[in-house]
């Protein structure tokens, strides 16, 4: 058994302290809010974020960041990705020299771009950091309904521990030790994932959408192997499994924020009506500066910075990507010949 805190109390937060708390860890889980604590201790329930999956007895819910990382081995970040570098910092001074923090957010960091890994290792310099992503909707992990990820760190003995913490007979948990691609990969389909709502929304088809993501996951693969990242993790579960997770799910909140802007709503009036974290619509934004900076080429990403932040029109947008110049698909520009 392991003590461990989940910093996080979203759906996904939620959802990783239930699955701990039933393989018989001792969990805490923290909260921004102090009546949302006080309401999830009380109710046993994410009302919210998680409705209707009852909340393990055994879990302590706290708002102190010193209460919830007392005597933790084991640390999950689950914060929205702006909240990340904030919360890592206010969290440091209670983290023990050797602690272990698991990134499960989803984003990178506005203002640097970096992955949000190594916002957290920047901040807690004494913990050891690993990252896990996949396809994994909360409502479904609560739920207790059969779900991989993948554990990445730079330690593969590390990754191993983690894997046997979470493992149970409905999460599987694979090992790895490239964190860059599995976070890149987390963080970058919810790009894609919005792009996919936005062609749901104009009506586009199934052709369409099968075309974007198979054309997303090869520009997301392009910036990862830009990074450093090995080419053949886009094709495992923090890759291709979570773009398609995430593509064509009504759980994802990034595919529902791109249907709304399909049909006419602007994107920030979308973000508000979906009423939680629009990851994608961030990312994108985070991701376009990167590829620019990097000279990586990201044509749907690209199209989508476009839309989001400088008014273009959704249906123009595909436009330019449909009549963009003769591309040879196995094109040896960036990636050796596989995207």
């Amino acid at each position: 058994m392991k003590s461990i805190a989940v910093i996080g109390s979203g759906g996904w937060g939620t959802a990783i302290a239930s699955l701990l708390a039933k393989n018989g860890h001792e969990v805490a889980l923290w909260s921004y809010l102090p009546a949302e604590s006080e309401a999830l201790s009380r109710d046993k329930e994410n009302k919210q974020f998680l409705p209707g999956v009852k909340l393990p007895e055994s879990i302590r819910f706290t708002a102190s960041l010193e209460e919830a990382a007392q005597g933790a081995e084991i640390l999950f970040m689950v914060t929205p990705s702006k909240a990340v570098a904030a919360t890592a910092k206010a969290l440091s001074p209670f983290v023990a020299e050797g602690t272990v923090i698991v990134n499960a957010s989803k984003g990178l960091e506005q203002a640097t771009q970096r992955r949000l890994s190594e916002v957290i290792a920047e901040a807690v310099p004494q913990a050891r950091i690993a990252v896990m992503s996949g396809p994994s909707h909360a409502e479904e992990v609560g739920r207790g309904l059969p779900t991989t990820n993948v554990i990445a760190s730079a330690d593969l003995q590390l990754s191993q521990e983690l894997q046997d913490v979470l493992m149970s007979d409905s999460f599987r948990v694979y090992t790895g030790t490239d964190m860059v691609g599995v976070e890149l990969g987390g963080a970058l389909k919810n790009v894609i994932a919005l792009c996919a709502g936005v062609a749901d929304g104009l009506g586009l088809g199934d052709n369409a959408k099968a075309a974007l993501m198979t054309r997303g996951i090869a520009e997301i693969a392009r910036l990862g192997v830009a990074m450093g990242a090995d080419l053949s993790t886009f094709s495992g579960l923090s890759g291709v499994g979570d773009l398609i997770v995430t593509c064509t799910s009504m759980h994802s909140r990034n595919r529902r924020a791109g249907i709304l802007i399909g049909q006419g709503v602007s994107p920030e009036k979308a973000v508000e009506e979906v009423k939680m974290v629009v990851e994608g619509f961030y990312t994108t934004k985070a991701a376009y500066k990167l590829a620019t900076r990097l000279g990586v080429e990201m044509p749907i990403t690209e199209q989508a910075y476009q839309v989001l932040f400088e008014g273009k029109d959704p249906k123009t947008a595909v436009m330019s990507l449909m009549v963009r110049k003769k591309k040879h698909e196995t094109e040896r520009e960036a990636i050796d010949g596989i995207f």
